[in-house]
């Protein structure tokens, strides 16, 4: 069984973000890096797959030379291998992202045998593109389903499941090799270990370099193959006040004015 796991060094999602002064990237000075939450569960389900059915367990990245923290972090859970498609450090859109994606699969599955099951985050925690998982299945005519919260990789098969809308679960059959897009609650991700961490330290990273974005084979003809960034723009915060309506006793009929006034009480 061969299980590759494809994640995405992010801002940290509890930090407060900040944009640099030209609107063109995220300030990250006083920031921490991960891999996105849904990737997480798509971490620890590959490490399950392959402890419970054997095999070899891979995690991809596409990234800086810093994005090998993220990819250290994944082998000390137990991941076997990595591999870093390393680049300047710019932001890549998701027909690039996906591109070169689909070119290394093609290269790893020549070197050593198909992927069984190829696991994205349902969607990055900073662009939530939603594309990335769904475009790397069409470049290899494979079968995709995204949003899972259950998976079960058989001899052959991968049997998924996703809410429905309005209660229940979706169940799809897919012939593998196949591709699944995951969400948090998929499982419970486990902390590295100590004894983790130092073997992660020591295992080699695959780097390959990949140029600036739209400069691979799928952009041979010169003309850009994806969306452009003009700037980036934060969302307005909404605001919140806290009005002291009294201490003690004596806030009692304010309260109940209050619950009046929005309908809770009768008058």
């Amino acid at each position: 069984m061969r299980v590759l796991v494809c994640v995405k060094r992010v801002p940290q999602t509890g930090g407060r973000i900040v944009l640099t002064a030209d609107g063109q990237e995220i300030d990250t000075r006083f920031l921490g890096f991960t891999i996105s939450p849904h990737e997480e569960c798509g971490v620890e389900e590959a490490v399950r797959i392959i402890e419970a059915q054997g095999g070899e367990s891979v995690v991809l990245t596409l990234g800086s030379a810093a994005a090998e923290e993220q990819l250290r972090d994944a082998m000390a859970l137990g991941i076997d291998r990595a591999v870093l498609l390393e680049t300047d450090g710019s932001e890549w859109d998701p027909v690039s992202t996906a591109a070169a994606i689909a070119d290394t699969i093609r290269a790893q599955e020549a070197a050593g045998g198909p992927f069984d099951l190829v696991i994205f985050g349902n969607e990055s925690a900073d662009s939530g593109g939603f594309q990335v998982g769904i475009r790397v299945a069409v470049a290899l005519g494979r079968p995709v389903v995204n949003g899972l919260k259950g998976l079960t990789l058989g001899a052959g098969s991968v049997t998924a499941r996703r809410e429905a809308a309005g209660g229940g679960w979706e169940t799809y059959e897919l012939p593998t090799p196949a591709i699944v897009g995951v969400k948090e609650g998929l499982n419970l991700p486990r902390y590295p270990s100590v004894p983790g961490r130092l073997r992660a330290k020591k295992k080699d990273v695959e780097r390959i370099s990949v140029g600036a974005a739209g400069t691979g084979p799928a952009a041979a003809s010169g003309a850009p193959i994806g969306p452009m960034k003009s700037m980036l723009r934060l969302p307005q915060e909404a605001e919140s006040q806290v009005e002291i309506l009294g201490r003690g006793a004596e806030a009692a009929p304010a309260v109940v004015d209050l619950l009046q006034k929005i309908g809770l009480v009768a008058r």
